[in-house]
């Protein structure tokens, strides 16, 4: 028992990080920074937006600002302490704080799920029931749907990290990673590891897959209701409707899965940062500018406020 307890007594982990060559790491270091400069600045230059701008308070609005709000807390989880860690000798992280980092990082991508399965519910309801729109969305109901994604990302948050750090942690404290995530963390455990993979993987399946089976059968509608549609001019409103969730989606869960299942098959460890890199820091910065790019909506309240000059420059440079 007294041995059990020591070997679980671990006040600190030791992040690898990334290349110790320093050329290579003010290159990393001045890329990241900017990554995440741009991602903080064009997510709450959105949020701004849609508060400010009345005739965007409507669902789809409504679950976007939401994602800005994930995007940045996801992207934050990481970041700070990765910009922090670049030019130290020893890249240390308490156990609290991994478990924290952990934590925000588990659930807000799991909420981030939730809505991007809600938004998807809310185009199938604009296209394929537009005279139900507003009882189908209604303001109680959205509410009702962010509320329910934020309480299945804490959840999921809190079950796979309360499962990772009741293991044991003895020997090598190092982390081959530049963050705390699932993978590295399950490889340092001396501890049967099986019972945590079970919760994980139920976990995974009842958010995350609930979330993809949401999102298929809303498309599959989607798609069957557009191709009831005969002329250009419905097919070219339907496609933009869709284009922008559409390519967030493949993004999020392509890069996601591509991460864990190549985590698992033992391929190198520096590609399985780059490919963390992509869906924890880049995707983040990627999903304004997605939905920004062909809206002509947030295009026109961009415009309104230049006008009026209610927004900060920067901002609207940016944005």
């Amino acid at each position: 028992m007294a041995v059990e307890r020591n070997i679980s007594m671990t006040t600190q982990f030791i992040l690898l990080g990334f290349s110790e060559r320093l050329e290579l790491q003010i290159v990393l270091f001045v890329l990241c920074l900017g990554i995440y400069f741009t991602t903080l600045v064009w997510n709450l230059g959105l949020i701004v937006l849609i508060r400010m701008e009345l005739h965007l308070h409507s669902p789809m609005y409504f679950f976007l600002g939401n994602l800005s709000f994930v995007d940045i807390s996801y992207t934050s989880s990481i970041a700070p302490k990765m910009l922090c860690d670049f030019f130290k000798e020893q890249k240390t992280i308490s156990f609290v704080g991994c478990a924290a980092q952990l934590f925000i990082f588990i659930g807000m991508g799991g909420t981030e799920c939730c809505l991007l399965a809600a938004m998807a519910y809310d185009r199938y309801a604009a296209i394929s029931n537009p005279l139900l729109y507003t009882a189908l969305m209604s303001p109680t109901v959205c509410v009702g749907m962010s509320i329910t994604a934020y309480a299945g990302g804490f959840l999921t948050g809190l079950a796979q990290t309360s499962s990772i750090f009741q293991l044991h942690f003895c020997g090598s404290r190092v982390i081959n990673h530049f963050f705390c995530d699932l993978p590295p963390l399950l490889a340092l455990s001396c501890s049967n590891t099986f019972l945590s993979q079970v919760v994980n993987f139920l976990f995974v399946c009842a958010v995350g897959g609930t979330s993809a089976l949401v999102v298929l059968v809303s498309y599959g509608y989607i798609i069957a209701a557009v191709m009831k549609i005969h002329s250009n001019q419905g097919w070219t409103k339907a496609f933009n409707t869709c284009a922008s969730h559409l390519t967030t989606v493949i993004l999020f869960y392509g890069s996601g899965l591509f991460s864990y299942l190549h985590s698992s098959a033992g391929h190198s460890k520096d590609q399985d940062k780059v490919v963390s890199m992509f869906y924890g820091v880049v995707i983040p910065m990627l999903n304004p500018v997605i939905y920004s790019l062909r809206n002509k909506e947030i295009k026109e309240a961009l415009k309104k406020l230049r006008k009026k000059k209610q927004m900060p420059s920067l901002c609207l440079l940016v944005l």
